[in-house]
């Protein structure tokens, strides 16, 4: 694993999240994009070498909305950057952790991502992300 390449925020409502993180990161929001596979809109923060990104839930199902439900608005998910997501699952599969998808699916930021079981990872969710254009 490289860097963080981001740290995934859940909330309710972009249009009162954004303006919030814009005052307190100093910095506009870059970016929105909708994920149409996970049912969420997002929104995209550089601070520095380390984006934010804030989650929005367009579905009760969403794992957002579950997240939500669950245990209200805040970090989701941890965000690291590989060179080779394959060879990075297979690796972290070896080594005993559950992975949440069998193979990388698209998503936010033209990245390609596999998720990592919280009940494998003490309680922190965590992704992999390789830019599409590694693949």
């Amino acid at each position: 694993m490289n860097k963080v390449e981001h740290i995934g925020i859940a909330v309710k409502d972009l249009s009162i999240s954004i303006p919030l993180f814009e005052k307190l990161f100093n910095t506009p929001c870059y970016k929105t994009e909708t994920v149409e596979s996970e049912k969420v809109e997002t929104a995209f923060f550089q601070q520095g070498e380390t984006k934010i990104e804030l989650l929005e839930s367009r579905n009760e199902e969403s794992a957002i909305q579950k997240f939500i439900d669950k245990k209200g608005e805040g970090i989701h998910h941890i965000a690291f950057e590989v060179n080779d997501i394959e060879a990075e699952m297979k690796r972290l599969a070896a080594e005993g952790f559950v992975l949440l998808n069998e193979k990388p699916k698209q998503g936010a930021d033209n990245k390609l991502v596999c998720f990592l079981h919280p009940k494998s990872t003490n309680g922190v969710l965590i992704e992999l992300c390789m830019d599409q254009s590694k693949g």
